[in-house]
C-alpha cells in the first residue's frame, strides 16, 4: 500500500470508528417471535432506520440488515448531512488527492459505517453492511472494502457481498480471514449451494418476495408461494450440504419478506430478516403459537399457471441437478481457486449457464425496468436466477446513485 492510500485509510477509519458503549437495551418478549425462536429460527430486522427498529424491538430480535436502498432512505432524510460535510472537510484538510468518484466512494463508506453504528449503539447486535455496487465486479476492491468495514467494528459488523463471479471468490478469501459474510442477492437453490460449497459464507439469501412479484407482474399466476418454494428447497439443500460436507457452515436468510403471513409460513428456517411493517403484521395476526409451524419438509404447489409460456423457467430456481452438483464438485477440487479471478470463474461456469455476459447497455436496460425484470425482453437462454440477481443489483445501484448524488451536491 502506498503512503497516500495508507493515510487515506487512517483518516477514513478515524472518521468511521466509534467506541461501542452502554448495555443492551431492556425490551419485552413477544410470544409469536418466541415461537419462531423455539423452532430454531433467528429473527432479524431489515431496516436502516433507527426509529423504526426501536418501535418494534423485542427480546427475540438478534440482528439487523441494511442495504443500498435502505441506506439511501436514511441519507435522503438528511440525518447523515453532517457526516457528509465533516468527511469531505477532513479529506480536503489532509490534502488527499482523490478523484470525485473516489471521494464519493469513500464518503459513502463512512456513511454506511455510521448508519450501521447507530443501530449497533442502540441494540448491541450484529448489523449487516452492504458494499457499494461499484465494487461488485472487482475482486480486489471487494476484498479491500470488506476488510476495512470489519476493521471499523469487528465485534458487530457483518459484510454483505453481492452475488457476482468476483463476489464468490472474494467471499472465499474473506472467510479464510474469518471475516463474517452475508452473501446477498441469491434467487435459487443452485446459486446458494455453490456459495456454500465454494466459500461457506456465514449466510446466503433467497429474495423470495421478488420471485412472487415477477409472477404477478407477468400475469403468470397468483405468485403465491413461489419464493417460499425456492426458499424451503434452498434450506433443505443447505441442511444436506452441512451434513455431508464438513467445511460448509452457511445458514439461509429468507429476505425480501413482504407480510406477516410469509413470516409465519417460513417458521423453522435458519434466519428471517423482516421489515418492521411485516414484523408488526405477524405480531398482530391473531395466530396462536401452535399455529406457527415449520413447513421445511412440505411439498408446495406454487401459484404459477402451468399453461403460461413463462412457467417452465421457474422450476430451475428450486431444482438442484446432478449436472450442477458435479460441476460444483469439480470446481471446489481445483487447486487454483484461491488465485482465480472473476473472469475465469465466469468462463468456467458457462457450461452450467450461471452468468450471462451482460453488456453495459444490457445493464442499463435492466436498471430501467426496475427491481422486477421484464422477462419478455430477454431470451430464455439467460438463466432466470441470473436475471433476477442482475435486476436486484441494478436496483440497488440506482438507489446508490441517488445517495451518491446527495454526496456530490456537498462537493460543490
Amino acid at each position: 500500500m502506498d503512503t497516500v492510500s495508507q493515510k487515506l485509510e487512517e483518516v477514513l477509519h478515524g472518521l468511521a470508528f466509534e467506541k461501542i458503549e452502554g448495555e443492551s437495551p431492556l425490551s419485552k418478549s413477544d410470544p409469536l417471535l418466541a415461537r419462531l425462536k423455539a423452532l430454531g429460527t433467528e429473527v432479524w430486522v431489515d431496516t436502516g432506520e433507527l426509529e423504526k427498529a426501536q418501535e418494534i424491538w423485542k427480546d427475540e430480535l438478534t440482528a439487523l440488515t441494511t442495504n443500498n436502498t435502505l441506506a439511501n432512505q436514511v441519507v435522503q432524510s438528511g440525518v447523515m448531512d453532517k457526516v457528509i460535510e465533516d468527511t469531505i472537510h477532513k479529506i480536503r484538510l489532509e490534502e488527499l488527492d482523490l478523484s470525485e468518484e473516489d471521494m464519493i466512494l469513500e464518503v459513502g463508506f463512512v456513511i454506511n459505517c455510521k448508519i450501521a453504528l447507530r443501530l449497533v449503539q442502540a441494540f448491541k447486535v450484529k448489523v449487516s453492511v452492504e458494499l457499494h455496487p461499484a465494487v461488485s465486479r472487482s475482486l480486489e476492491r471487494t476484498l479491500h472494502f470488506g476488510r476495512r468495514y470489519i476493521k471499523v467494528c469487528p465485534e458487530y459488523f457483518t459484510v454483505k457481498v453481492p452475488l457476482t463471479p468476483e463476489g464468490y471468490l472474494a467471499v472465499r478469501i474473506l472467510r479464510q480471514e474469518e471475516i463474517p459474510i452475508n452473501f446477498t442477492l441469491g434467487f435459487s437453490v443452485r446459486q446458494n449451494y455453490l456459495a456454500a460449497r465454494l466459500a461457506s459464507p456465514d449466510f446466503v439469501n433467497v429474495f423470495l418476495g421478488r420471485l412472487n412479484q415477477v409472477i404477478i407482474d407477468h400475469k403468470a399466476g397468483t405468485g403465491e408461494l413461489v419464493g417460499e418454494k425456492v426458499t424451503l428447497a434452498t434450506q433443505r439443500a443447505l441442511l444436506s450440504a452441512r451434513e455431508n460436507h464438513k467445511e460448509v457452515e452457511s445458514r439461509l436468510i429468507a429476505a425480501s419478506i413482504r407480510n406477516g403471513e410469509q413470516v409465519a409460513f417460513l417458521a423453522g428456517l435458519d434466519v428471517l430478516t423482516i421489515p418492521p411493517k411485516a414484523i408488526k403484521e405477524f405480531q398482530e395476526s391473531g395466530k396462536s403459537q401452535d399455529q406457527v409451524v415449520s413447513h421445511i419438509d412440505d411439498s408446495i404447489e406454487p401459484g404459477i399457471d402451468p399453461q403460461h409460456s413463462l412457467a417452465k423457467r421457474f422450476s430451475e430456481l428450486w431444482e438442484l441437478s446432478d449436472e450442477f452438483k458435479n460441476f460444483v464438485d469439480a470446481l471446489v477440487a481445483r487447486e487454483d481457486l484461491d488465485s482465480m479471478q472473476g473472469e475465469e470463474l465466469d468462463e468456467i461456469s458457462r457450461g452450467v449457464n450461471l452468468f450471462h455476459p451482460f453488456s453495459d447497455e444490457d445493464l442499463q436496460k435492466i436498471q430501467d425496468h426496475g427491481k422486477i425484470p421484464d422477462l419478455t425482453a430477454w431470451p430464455e437462454s439467460i438463466a432466470l436466477d441470473d436475471l433476477m440477481t442482475q435486476s436486484a443489483l441494478q436496483s440497488f445501484t440506482k438507489d446508490q446513485n441517488a445517495l451518491d448524488e446527495r454526496i456530490r451536491s456537498f462537493l460543490k
